[in-house]
């Protein structure tokens, strides 16, 4: 299984600025226009990062992030359930 990180805007270009400035300034090839954006993580741990970058940018992105480690079942990640997605993912997935 891997792990789906899911990212939704209603804004023009949000989505685009976020992961922008997530990736660094490299050139993304991701429409302005954009409301939602998928990305399959192969090793679930990887997620922690954009988790992080996320919570610690919640409020100069108008975004929400889910997050799915089990087939169909998708989390919503806020302010008050990161810490405790984070420590989850490392216990599930310690290696």
């Amino acid at each position: 299984m891997q792990a789906i990180v899911s990212l939704y805007s209603t804004v023009p270009n949000e989505i685009k600025k976020f992961l922008t400035h997530f990736y660094g300034n490299t050139h993304l090839e991701i429409n302005d226009n954009l409301k939602q954006w998928q990305l399959n993580y192969p090793n679930p741990i990887e997620i922690v990062d954009i988790i992080g970058a996320f919570i610690e940018n919640i409020d100069y992105y108008n975004l929400s992030m889910w997050i799915s480690l089990d087939d169909g079942v998708f989390i919503k990640v806020t302010t008050d359930n990161a810490d405790e997605l984070i420590r989850y993912l490392y216990e599930r997935f310690p290696y």
